[in-house]
């Protein structure tokens, strides 16, 4: 995955290094990218051609070898989870404190367009104040690799969490007040979780719930947010339905009646509302994609941009992943 993103940009990045436990991985390297291979990552930390390292070890390596590269004065492109636990996260924070500048997290979800399309329709008003989001990531898979073992740092908590957990703290747009979860193991054969929900509350009453499953054989829409206006829908990120009240009706005041309603009458209120629809194409005002992560990194190193993920937003995902892990069987 690293390699495809990189070879977009071959005029801001050379692959100079890489390290594996597997030799025949390596030799695949050397083969295509004539790059120095090595099997000690420490090792390839000193090697003054390497400037900046892309961590995608297994997920408990990822903080250990994050901390070895920024000791070394490289700049640090981290995976996901960037720690397995919250007291790891700040060990990483203070080792990343004395380096400013030099760790960037690799949440490239956060550049995914249906995400980023969304989040230019709530800001327009159009749907009123968002209170509710539902975000999911469903699918049905008997999977067997390391992703579904505990010691392997595996669970679906550690592999789509924080990609999902992020999108629901950017909806937020508020501490968390409260935290509710339930995972279970459905079809993955390994002992990590496989199904989970989480409901985030934020300080402003916003609601969050998010489901990322590897056990529903029927999906439901990956994205749906109520506003007090209209709402957003999107089935499969390549297009978002809308339903708003028309700005240009005026709602007349009106009050509650205690009263019982006339008998041929029917509960509720007649009046006419004028709702807009729209089906849009995805296609956020500012173009993005996943794989454009590594452009914005090249960007906010050497041409001084800002990353759009702090590592504060990093820390806090990582701490509401481990409040969901410790009120479960599945804590390691």
């Amino acid at each position: 995955m690293h390699c495809g993103e990189l070879a977009k940009y071959p005029d801001q990045f050379q692959l100079v290094a890489a390290c594996d436990t597997e030799q025949s991985r390596l030799d695949l390297m050397a083969e295509k990218y004539a790059c120095a291979t090595y099997t000690d990552f420490a090792e390839m930390v000193q090697d003054p051609d390497v400037d900046l390292v892309s961590v995608a070890t297994r997920s408990p390596e990822h903080t250990p070898h994050a901390i070895l590269a920024l000791a070394a004065g490289k700049y640090v492109f981290l995976e996901k989870p960037v720690a397995l636990s919250y007291a790891q996260a700040l060990e990483l924070k203070a080792v990343a404190d004395r380096f400013p500048g030099k760790l960037f997290l690799r949440h490239n979800r956060r550049f995914e367009p249906c995400f980023n399309h969304i989040q230019e329709i709530i800001a327009s008003g159009k749907i009123g104040e968002p209170y509710e989001f539902k975000l999911r990531r469903h699918g049905y898979q008997r999977r067997d690799d390391w992703q579904t073992i505990i010691a392997c740092g595996g669970g679906q908590l550690n592999n789509w969490g924080p990609h999902i957990v992020d999108h629901a703290l950017r909806f937020l747009e508020a501490p968390v007040a409260e935290i509710w979860s339930d995972l279970k193991k459905i079809a993955a054969v390994g002992d990590a979780e496989d199904h989970l929900k989480v409901v985030l509350r934020g300080e402003n009453g916003r609601i969050v719930d998010l489901e990322i499953s590897g056990g529903v054989a029927l999906s439901e829409p990956v994205y749906h947010i109520a506003g007090t206006r209209g709402a957003i829908r999107s089935v499969n990120e390549k297009t978002i339905e809308l339903k708003y009240l028309d700005p240009e009706q005026v709602l007349p005041e009106i009050e509650a009646n205690p009263a019982s309603p006339p008998i041929k009458a029917s509960f509720g209120n007649a009046e006419p509302l004028r709702w807009i629809e729209e089906t849009l194409d995805t296609a956020p005002a500012e173009g993005c994609n996943t794989g454009s992560i590594y452009g914005e990194l090249y960007s906010a190193i050497r041409e001084g941009k800002p990353y759009r993920i702090t590592l504060a937003e990093g820390l806090e995902v990582v701490r509401v992943t481990d409040v969901v892990k410790a009120n479960s069987e599945f804590a390691s």
